[in-house]
């Protein structure tokens, strides 16, 4: 009954297909064995590939509540399980994995939702929470789901309650560095005592006491106790600490938490943590963002910006700068921080080795004494990196006993060295000391996270010391000078996967172009991913964007740069994962990129036609600066007030824009005059002349810059910037005016521009000068030009409207000669440049309508009508599907038939089915020979293909079914077509 019952809830909602596991899925046993819980056994699991889980239990009789909440406990310490589904024979509840449990046992504690175990119910809990849902990431944009949040999981609420427990210790005199000891050595004791690695007896020997708490309020125990843990694993883990203040206090205040005791009340409440079923990678996450979440005067003064790395980050770095190696390998992490990188490619090594067999102790400890190596400028996280590695040999370790067997060789100034990572070699241990300064050791695999800027005293100390000699030196921050730097611990076919600030990537200097150039030449082959959309969940206290860098990561594809945009999603901010489709990677020619410099923000932010838009308007058209050099005139930045150092009163009488007055096209209301004695750049009275063209240096987030024509002498500030015409070239104010307000200036700049689109919506004067533009002379004899004249004057009286600006952006790409293919790229730009704002990616996950799928078809029947009219005798039919709302993925069918008669137009049909959608997606299959299901694993958007058709499947989020995805997906088709390989 219970097998039957089981199989026959799994196989509706997709976890099992025609019996078999899908892909992810594991029963019984293996579920058991995957799950590493006390007590907790699931029935089944269901694992992403970003490592988020799904539990199933079957229970003979609904359980009782008291027995759901150990369940759920347990679920939830583990820390990776947003649900957990509990069926019986009557129903399906689905409870929040990452809700933390409640005091309170009652049934409702964190149930999401129930489900009868009858067709129809069974259907909505597909549509909820089946396989699809989940892999799609459809689950996510559904209500109930979004009380399912990384912000209450087990990870976070410990941080949060030793964040609090720490505040208590400081505030009873304990230095910050002697609370973390305190705090560590009791979750490590703690940890041994829940893993039974130490137990009862063992301490009631040792202390006198035989639980931790107890311990904890006996001062003289808890010596003893300590001690016995410095002996017996060695003494590299904690500072002792040195205080006056009396210790007991402070020690019944970690011993108050660890019984539950409410700060406030005085009341013990439940005690949530198990520390036998929180992986160890989790508290390594854990005390990373613990020692950063306040950095100590020492980190302030070196000006380092530190910032703790998620567990999911460190899995897309390490999933692909680890495939394809032995185990052998030595790894090692310059800013290791609290070692969550050391941590995972210690198991990863020791995993690799072992194969399926269990990892012995001495392939544990060799792997971590010699090929685990990491460098910080914080002496309290290298102990805590040594104590996450302790952790993880011990989790590692098959049969942890007896403790006094355990004893660690010591790590720090070791493997683990206490310095700055832009000056500390590295000795091999049967070289020499750490600080011998001959025969550097060479590694094979360098990992990390390192500052993103790093412009303190030292480091500047540092800096001018290495100016000589420096192999790459980079203007504005030190991201890539930290990749130079890793070129020298690294083995001649050593590969790298680093954190980074984005920024650097993405400036249009010439001495940054010229450092990553000569950096990316060096490294190739090169993957970059672009995490720019995720830094409000990834780095919260970061303003700057984030990229991954790896590389010599391949053996081929060595003269291409990978690039790899990772979309936002609701899901990713609720889950702390990201979900990434064959659509958002691109390869760009190397030569090409060496040529053209700005395609490569355009290869995170485009398709390929995006790239081949943008090559084609550069070569055709000089840029905005060359055309206003022709004029005698330039683009300028605004007055800075700063120190007003310098007289300004030249000035004086003069209105002053500020930045609520320019409006599209205009300046509204009356300006204040300009009275102040001073500016620290005041500029030159000739820039503030009319006519004068205006553009505000912060984009609205309709997406479109605010461009307005000034009619008399104006000052402005370096919120705008400016470039000043004789009154004979009013013509050509207005017509640059319209150009700047278009769409297509939209889509250029965030394809090319330095912050736009990226980390701010702000324009730097290069970018805005780097604008192609036609030939201002042409253009104002155009037919084209001179209607953009007529509609600027009439909008300088009037407000645009949806009309007006659709009149605006044709007429701009009449004037560009912009085929038809290209004007759905610019105009869809638009839609794109506002994802930088949260009412944009929030209308990107969307789900698309039947009208926005439509439209997709009709442009990707478009595209390929250019090739099927050259022999007329083929027409494009397209079937839309229109699913339900809330269904997981969207289909369209493309089927070639002939033609009835010459020139016969394709013809567009929604089908609404009669059937749910796995069981429509089985007959395509069925009829294709394929199993879509499945083949969506790790996909998220498939095509497949038949005799005389292509069937297009992706999730319904909006940004899957744009027309750019059309043209993407028309020339996807028709190279493939041609190839006779199909993907």
């Amino acid at each position: 009954m219970a097998v039957q019952v089981l199989q026959e809830v799994l196989e509706a909602t997709g976890y099992l297909i025609n019996g078999q596991p899908a892909h992810g899925v594991y029963l019984h046993e293996e579920a058991a064995e995957k799950c590493h819980a006390r007590e907790f056994s699931p029935d089944a699991l269901w694992r992403s590939d970003s490592t988020l889980t799904v539990y199933f239990k079957f229970a003979q009789e609904p359980p009782s509540d008291d027995l759901v909440a150990d369940w759920r406990r347990e679920v939830w310490n583990q820390g990776f399980a947003p649900l957990l589904w509990v069926i019986s024979p009557q129903k399906i509840d689905l409870y929040n994995g990452f809700g933390r449990p409640r005091e309170t046992r009652d049934a409702d504690a964190n149930r999401l939702s129930s489900f009868r175990r009858i067709a129809e119910s069974l259907e909505q809990l597909d549509t909820f929470a089946g396989r699809l849902a989940m892999e799609t990431g459809q689950f996510w944009q559904q209500t109930e789901a979004k009380k399912v949040n990384r912000k209450t999981s087990v990870d976070q609420q410990l941080l949060s309650d030793l964040a609090r427990l720490e505040k208590d210790l400081l505030a009873l005199g304990l230095a910050r560095s002697d609370a973390q000891g305190l705090l560590g050595q009791s979750i490590f004791a703690q940890y041994l005592i829940d893993r039974r690695i130490v137990t009862e007896q063992l301490l009631e020997n040792e202390c006198g006491q035989c639980t931790l708490p107890a311990i904890l309020r006996d001062p003289s125990a808890t010596k003893r106790l300590f001690h016995w843990l410095r002996d017996t694993f060695n003494g590299d883990l904690f500072p002792s600490g040195n205080s006056n203040t009396p210790y007991d206090q402070k020690l019944s205040k970690v011993a108050d938490f660890l019984e539950g005791v409410d700060p406030e009340s005085g009341q013990r409440i439940l005690f949530p943590y198990q520390f036998d079923v929180i992986p160890v990678e989790l508290i390594s996450s854990i005390y990373e963002q613990f020692t950063h979440a306040n950095p100590s005067s020492a980190d302030s003064d070196s000006g380092i910006d530190v910032f703790y790395t998620r567990l999911s980050l460190v899995s897309l770095v390490l999933d692909e700068i680890l495939e394809g190696l032995t185990g052998d390998e030595t790894v090692l992490d310059m800013t290791c921080g609290s070692g969550v990188f050391l941590v995972e490619a210690l198991r990863r090594l020791v995993k690799l080795q072992s194969g399926e067999s269990a990892p012995t102790r001495q392939v544990i400890r060799s792997t971590l004494y010699e090929q685990i190596y990491g460098i910080d400028i914080s002496e309290a996280a290298v102990r805590i990196a040594a104590f996450s590695l302790y952790l993880a040999a011990l989790e590692l370790d098959p049969d942890p006993q007896p403790p006094q067997a355990l004893r660690f060789e010591p790590l720090i100034n070791r493997t683990l060295i206490i310095g700055d990572a832009m000056e500390t070699k590295i000795i091999s241990a049967d070289q020499g000391e750490p600080t011998q300064p001959d025969a550097p050791k060479k590694f094979d695999v360098i990992v990390g996270n390192p500052p993103w800027s790093y412009q303190g005293r030292s480091a500047r100390a540092a800096q001018a010391r290495r100016r000589n000699n420096e192999d790459i030196r980079a203007p504005r921050g030190q991201s890539l000078n930290f990749v130079s730097r890793a070129m020298h611990f690294g083995s001649e076919n050593a590969r790298f996967g680093l954190v980074l600030s984005a920024v650097q990537f993405f400036s249009r200097s010439e001495s940054g172009t010229m450092a990553l150039r000569q950096l990316i030449n060096e490294l190739r082959p090169v993957t970059l991913v672009n995490l720019s959309n995720q830094r409000n969940w990834l780095f919260p206290r970061s303003n700057m964007p984030a990229v991954v860098l790896l590389a010599r990561h391949r053996a081929v594809h060595r003269n291409v740069i990978t690039t790899v945009q990772v979309p936002w999603s609701p899901g990713g901010a609720l889950s702390h994962t990201f979900e990434i489709s064959p659509s958002d990677m691109l390869t760009l020619p190397f030569d090409n990129w060496l040529q053209h410099p700005e395609l490569l923000k355009a290869a995170f932010f485009g398709f390929r036609r995006d790239l081949s838009m943008l090559n084609g308007l550069t070569c055709k058209y000089q840029s905005l600066d060359k055309q206003l050099d022709k004029l005698g005139t330039k683009l300028c930045a605004g007055l800075k007030f700063g120190n007003r150092s310098r007289d300004s009163r030249f000035l004086h009488g003069l209105p002053l824009l500020n930045k609520t007055a320019l409006r599209p096209f205009s300046i509204a209301g009356d300006l204040d005059t300009f009275t102040a004695d001073g500016a620290e750049r005041p500029r030159k009275r000739d820039i503030y002349r009319a006519p004068l063209l205006l553009i505000r240096e912060f984009v609205s987030s309709e997406g479109r810059p605010t461009v307005a024509i000034a009619d008399e002498d104006v000052v402005f500030t370096g919120a705008f910037f400016g470039a000043a015409f004789s009154s004979e070239q009013l013509e050509v104010t207005h017509l640059l005016a319209a150009i700047l307000s278009s769409s297509l200036a939209s889509w250029f700049f965030l394809m090319t521009a330095s912050a736009f689109g990226l980390w701010k919506p702000r324009l730097l004067l290069r970018d805005i000068n780097s604008l192609p533009v036609p030939d201002l002379d042409q253009a104002l004899r155009s037919e084209a030009g001179e209607s953009l004249i007529k509609l600027v004057r009439r909008l300088q009286n009037k407000p645009p409207s949806l009309s007006d600006w659709r009149a605006l952006d044709e007429l701009v790409f009449d004037l560009y000669s912009i085929d038809v293919a290209d004007r759905v790229l610019a105009r869809e730009g638009l839609f794109r440049a506002t994802w930088q704002w949260n009412a944009g990616r929030n209308e990107s996950a969307d789900t698309a309508n039947i009208s926005y799928i439509s439209d997709y078809a009709r442009t990707f029947q478009a595209a390929l009508s250019v090739w099927l009219s050259a022999t007329n005798q083929r027409c494009m039919r397209a079937e839309v599907f229109n699913f339900h709302e809330q269904a997981p993925l969207r289909v369209v069918r493309f089927v070639l038939e002939e033609c009835t008669k010459p020139s016969e137009p394709s013809s567009l049909q929604v089908v609404q089915p009669t059937e749910d959608q796995r069981d429509v997606l089985d007959q395509i299959g069925n009829r294709l020979n394929v199993s879509l299901a499945e083949s969506m694993i790790g996909q998220r958007e498939l095509r497949v293909y038949g005799r005389d058709e292509v069937v297009i499947i992706k999730p319904p989020a909006r940004r899957h079914w744009m027309g750019a995805s059309a043209l993407e997906d028309a020339d996807a088709v028709l190279a493939e077509s041609i190839s006779g390989n199909p993907a």
